[in-house]
């Protein structure tokens, strides 16, 4: 895209707060609103639940910011009608649901908040631990059926037990503090090398790691590499009569061999909160091949579900947004190339995203030499498709300053804060 494919409205100089609207989706926590209004931010719409592909294009023609959790999804078709776009917010872990690489073309920047459900994710983990190795979903079933199951048969400790944590970020690693604090032993396997924490020992392959664990949970991302990474092949791998818990994407594991290890009985149990396919909103049909099945913990979703996480996420995310609006600050940004800035005192700040090309900044400072525009402060940050530039110049001369940017022939977003 160049200068001359931007809708006019898209290459405004001036963003009064009072014209930035805000739309968060899907019940984001209303700590996020008084984040953006303490800010200054008061055109905020908060809706309870995502919008399909067709309301969004209709709703988002006018929007400045979006918020979203895991539902919505921001497609190349919704990114060709946000013609005012500036950044979208991502109120949970992942970003998998925004075409980032259309997102990244378009100069849309996009933040998520990766580590704010962190403690509530791996809380879950070790709770559906205990509660598998105590067979604790199968004997709640009976009881509330009138059926008394008290027996100690199969039931068990998970002090001394082994438990085999796939992916070893920040959810990962600390699910392995909390199982060492209640007496498991962890081991961990990650594509990418990672210090241990405490006494969790690193193994070196996948299927050492299987053969070990007695219960086997899944941190790993939603990716093309992840996609069914738990196949029939992989749960053979496992020890007869260990458990399996994911709480990590629902493309990760293949549900149809899941449902036959447990059928057979190779499995004791496993722990699903995420699935392939998951209803849009509360209230519709929930269909799964597992659902029935002894020592089967089905949750829809919820691991991050916590009061605390969705009030950090609220700060987090909404925080990130107002300062790329604020001062042009992109750290944690997945498509504009991560600038930290100071605030910027006596000057206009001019915000430049453009195609990675040769020549850019040269020709920007050219043409302020040209027109003997002073700059003031700069910074540039680029990755393999985008450069970002941010200006700052006096406030006689911003608004000559952004008419020569826009003329360069790579921008594809320019814009003063004030």
């Amino acid at each position: 895209m160049n200068m001359q494919q931007i809708a006019p409205e898209a290459m405004q100089d001036k963003f009064s707060k009072d014209n930035i609207q805000v739309l968060l989706l899907e019940r984001i926590h209303p700590l996020a609103v008084e984040t953006f209004n303490a800010a200054g931010y008061n055109n905020v719409e908060l809706l309870d639940r995502a919008l399909s592909e067709e309301e969004l294009i209709e709703k988002i023609k006018s929007v400045r910011l979006i918020g979203i959790r895991s539902k919505t999804q921001i497609t190349p078709n919704v990114l060709a009608h946000a013609k005012k776009l500036l950044a979208v917010g991502c109120f949970c872990i992942g970003t998998n649901q925004v075409n980032l690489e259309t997102a990244t073309q378009n100069g849309v920047a996009v933040f998520n908040s990766p580590y704010s459900n962190t403690r509530s994710v791996a809380e879950l983990v070790i709770a559906e631990t205990i509660m598998l190795m105590r067979g604790i979903p199968e004997k709640s079933n009976a009881a509330h059926k009138g059926n008394w199951l008290k027996q100690a048969q199969g039931s068990f400790e998970v002090r001394g037990k082994t438990i085999g944590i796939v992916g070893y970020g920040h959810i990962g690693s600390q699910v392995s503090v909390l199982a060492e604090s209640m007496g498991l032993k962890v081991l961990y396997y990650d594509i990418i090398p990672k210090l241990p924490l405490g006494n969790a020992e690193p193994v070196n392959t996948l299927e050492e790691l299987l053969n070990r664990s007695d219960v086997v949970t899944l941190h790993v991302p939603g990716t093309p590499m992840t996609t069914n990474m738990f196949r029939a092949e992989q749960i053979s791998q496992m020890k007869k009569g260990s458990f399996l818990i994911n709480l990590s994407r629902g493309t990760v594991v293949d549900i149809d061999a899941l449902k036959t290890a447990l059928d057979e009985k190779y499995l004791a149990g496993a722990a699903v909160d995420v699935f392939p396919l998951e209803p849009k909103k509360d209230g519709e049909l929930f269909t799964s091949p597992l659902q029935g099945l002894p020592n089967v913990i089905l949750t829809p979703h919820i691991g991050g579900s916590t009061e605390e996480a969705q009030i950090n996420i609220g700060k987090d995310a909404a925080s990130k947004l107002i300062n790329y609006l604020d001062k042009g600050t992109t750290v944690g940004s997945k498509t504009i190339p991560e600038l930290s800035l100071t605030p910027y005192q006596n000057a206009h700040r001019i915000l430049n995203v453009h195609h990675n090309v040769p020549g850019v900044l040269g020709e920007i400072n050219g043409k302020m030499s040209e027109h003997g525009i002073n700059i003031l402060g700069q910074h540039l940050a680029t990755n393999d498709k985008i450069g970002y530039v941010v200006i700052d110049v006096a406030k006689s001369a911003s608004h000559k300053a952004l008419k020569e940017i826009k003329k360069i022939k790579h921008t594809i977003q320019a814009r003063i804060l004030y």
